[in-house]
């Protein structure tokens, strides 16, 4: 009895074996195979130049480990080397003030992150709860937003931070994407439409108004998005570079990004100190891929909920 049970359950394990490696999926495993490693190479890539000395990178250019493997571009990269040391190794001896500018970036991202998830979490739950005159009129000007680039309105918003005084501060660079974007709206607003009307009529009738509703119900239920709103607009922020670039060009306000590319611009005769662009630039990547991995199935998940309404 027990050997005809096992032969069943190994020609049951065939059969779905069988179903499972059809050509089709065995051709999108290996197209997926693929792509994953066309988009991991340039990171592995960045890691094994952020590793080598920028003077022995030519001597084996095709090498797929670091060349001379050594942690003088890390130790530049974060004030720990001295010029003399950067120039035997390769570089530029130009240095990047490292710890000041991951301080820009992360009260650059951090007031913005913070700006738009309180005031577009009020603004979505307007559009999907409270009705006024031209509510849908107005949502639909704010979706029209999504299709306009936001070179567009570069030029309008520097030469209204320039009127105002505020060039090379952090309100400037922080002000015109504080109070909200399209998107953000969008997505909360998708999430908000999927709670059910019957709690906050519940509360409506043990006397909470709109603000008490929002605040002591709706907020509470809706961490799940906003966490995910919150870790996108941080990774967006955190990795812009037009704007700070615009608006924030002094020591005081520059930010990572900004700065890696003056680093990038200051070469010397030769070549640009390659090993330590890749350290400061890996280093200045860990925040945003600690936080992505740390919540990627919150913020996939999240998506797919918004979406699906």
């Amino acid at each position: 009895m027990s050997t005809t049970t096992t032969a069943a359950r190994a020609d049951a394990a065939q059969k779905r074996l069988r179903r499972t490696l059809t050509p089709g999926r065995i051709l999108a495993w290996v197209a997926m195979i693929f792509f994953l490693a066309l988009s991991i190479f340039p990171f592995l890539w960045m890691i094994r130049t952020a590793f080598s000395t920028t003077r022995s990178l030519p001597s084996d250019p095709g090498s797929l480990l670091p060349v001379d493997f050594t942690w003088g571009a890390f130790q530049r990269v974060l004030g720990l080397g001295t010029q003399a040391q950067a120039i035997a190794e390769g570089g530029s001896g130009a240095s990047v003030n490292f710890w000041l500018y991951l301080r820009n970036s992360v009260i650059y991202a951090g007031a913005v992150t913070i700006g738009q998830v309180f005031f577009c979490s009020m603004a979505a739950y307007a559009f999907a709860r409270l009705r006024w005159p031209g509510r849908n009129i107005v949502f639909g000007v704010f979706l029209g937003a999504l299709l306009v680039p936001p070179i567009f309105t570069s030029l309008p918003n520097f030469v209204l931070i320039k009127n105002l005084g505020l060039l090379n501060t952090f309100p400037g660079m922080i002000l015109p994407t504080f109070l909200m974007t399209p998107f953000a709206i969008f997505f909360l607003r998708q999430f908000f439409l999927g709670i059910n009307r019957e709690i906050e009529e519940s509360a409506s009738l043990d006397g909470a108004g709109p603000w008490r509703t929002f605040f002591r119900i709706i907020l509470p239920m809706s961490t799940a998005p906003i966490t995910t709103l919150a870790i996108l607009t941080f990774i967006n922020t955190w990795n812009d570079y037009f704007w700070p670039l615009l608006v924030g060009n002094s020591d005081s306000t520059k930010v990572l990004t900004v700065a890696l590319g003056v680093f990038r611009s200051q070469t010397p005769a030769g070549s640009p100190d390659w090993a330590g662009l890749m350290a400061a630039t890996l280093i200045a990547a860990l925040p945003v891929l600690i936080l992505f991995f740390a919540f990627a199935r919150k913020i996939i998940d999240s998506i797919g909920y918004s979406g699906s309404k």
